[in-house]
């Protein structure tokens, strides 16, 4: 088997000059042997700012303020929450922006051509709906609906605005770790995938304190059953979509269970599950989500016949079997040591970091996963790139996330019926 062939040095003259050009040697050689195309990948140029608006300041919308605000020329012009003190906490992380508490007048003004909806997820639909018809580009966080009949509205919404940008809140597909380790597996670098799992560990509450008793229940809408996807839909539909990514397909069924361990405070929404997943051709994927503990955190895992891929969102590690061929560049790469385990790290931009003598600084991604969902995002808009995740696969990772939920409500086997991944023309 060969690990390397992912586009050889010799078939890029490009590669070939800036080995050149650099005298990075072996070790500029090694990183470029990892590495397929992020080092050259196109730059995000504004020639002129560009005016966002930001629908929904919760923790998420937040957090998305931040990001927005490292990426140059990026003006976020208005921002939008029913709930006065997140409206408030909002205007003190963007002081220049117009604050409303109704997303029309945002989506009326001419000087807006994008809007993040970041609200909770039942309320995705019509506000989506409303921006596209109102000329927006949309990024809408992921899952996109907490209904299926939701989803597939959104998803026909975007793909009749022929002229507009739309981008499925999925951040892995945009990660510059999982991009560079999913050209590994292309390339056939952990041969025939044996079987795969991840998991969303974190010790939270899910519950925010009110003020106003008549904003607790919106404020806990994670809580409510009758919108809340759980942990299944809300956390796990991001992670079904790498594992959609990686294994190019979709689960034919899903048995699951839920149940509450630590959070015995009246909720019903379980705070502990474990899912099964059933790909079809004898290939099974397991995942399980708490918020009642935060070991090893968040991660995903795809294990093949000759190496393993482990992705956790700012970091990868490629993890070879003893009997897989080696290249010689395995000399150079960095490596990490767990417990029995020696992993590969998967450095983003290596040819640049090793031309520079800086390929360990590279470990870890400087920023978030969601600050390059957002950029890819703005990219999109501003050079006519097709999206990181597109409203179809936006549908299919949330028709997953639902149905998933569904097998943990029931506690048993759920049928993914394939009609549901598709819409209308």
């Amino acid at each position: 088997m060969n690990t390397t062939a992912i586009d050889p040095l010799t078939s890029n003259p490009n590669r070939r000059e800036f080995l050149a050009a650099t005298g990075a040697g072996a070790a500029a050689v090694a990183a470029l042997a990892i590495l397929p195309e992020l080092g050259f990948a196109s730059a995000l140029r504004l020639t002129d700012p560009m005016n966002l608006g930001v629908i929904g300041i919760g923790r998420q919308g937040r957090a998305i303020l931040a990001e927005l605000q490292k990426i140059e020329n990026v003006h976020i012009a208005a921002i939008c929450d029913s709930d006065p003190s997140r409206l408030k906490s909002g205007q003190r992380r963007a002081q220049e922006a117009e604050a409303t508490d109704d997303y029309r007048p945002l989506l009326d003004r001419k000087d807006i051509s994008a809007v993040i909806v970041a609200t909770p997820t039942h309320l995705h639909n019509q506000i989506v709906a409303d921006a596209l018809a109102a000329g927006k580009h949309v990024y809408c966080e992921a899952p996109l609906a907490h209904t299926i009949k939701d989803a597939h509205a959104i998803a026909q919404s975007a793909k009749n605005a022929n002229n507009l940008v739309f981008q499925t809140g999925m951040q892995g597909r945009s990660d510059p770790v999982y991009t560079l380790a999913n050209s590994f597996k292309r390339s056939g670098a952990i041969r025939d995938v044996v079987t795969a799992r991840a998991q969303y560990h974190r010790k939270t509450t899910w519950r925010s304190p009110a003020s106003d008793p008549n904003h607790e229940k919106l404020l806990n809408w994670k809580l409510n059953p009758d919108v809340s996807l759980g942990l299944a839909g809300e956390m796990g539909t991001h992670q079904f979509d790498v594992l959609h990514w990686y294994l190019s397909r979709y689960p034919k069924s899903v048995r699951g269970t839920g149940s509450i361990r630590l959070h015995s405070d009246g909720r019903s929404i379980a705070d502990t599950i474990q899912c099964s997943f059933d790909y079809g051709k004898g290939l099974h994927a397991l995942y399980d989500a708490t918020i009642a503990n935060s070991y090893e955190g968040k991660y995903e895992q795809i294990v093949g016949t000759m190496g393993t891929i482990k992705l956790a969102w700012t970091h990868g590690w490629l993890f070879k079997e003893a009997d897989a061929h080696t290249q010689g560049w395995e000399v150079y790469a960095n490596r990490q040591q767990f417990f029995n385990e020696e992993g590969i790290t998967l450095i983003a931009d290596a040819t640049k970091l090793a031309a520079q003598g800086k390929l360990k600084q590279g470990i870890g991604l400087p920023h978030p996963a969601l600050y390059y969902a957002l950029e890819s995002f703005i990219k999109s808009i501003a050079n006519q790139n097709p999206v990181a995740c597109s409203a179809d696969e936006g549908l299919r990772a949330t028709v997953v996330g639902i149905k998933t939920n569904e097998a943990v409500l029931a506690g048993n086997e759920i049928t993914i019926d394939e009609t549901l991944f598709k819409t209308e023309g």
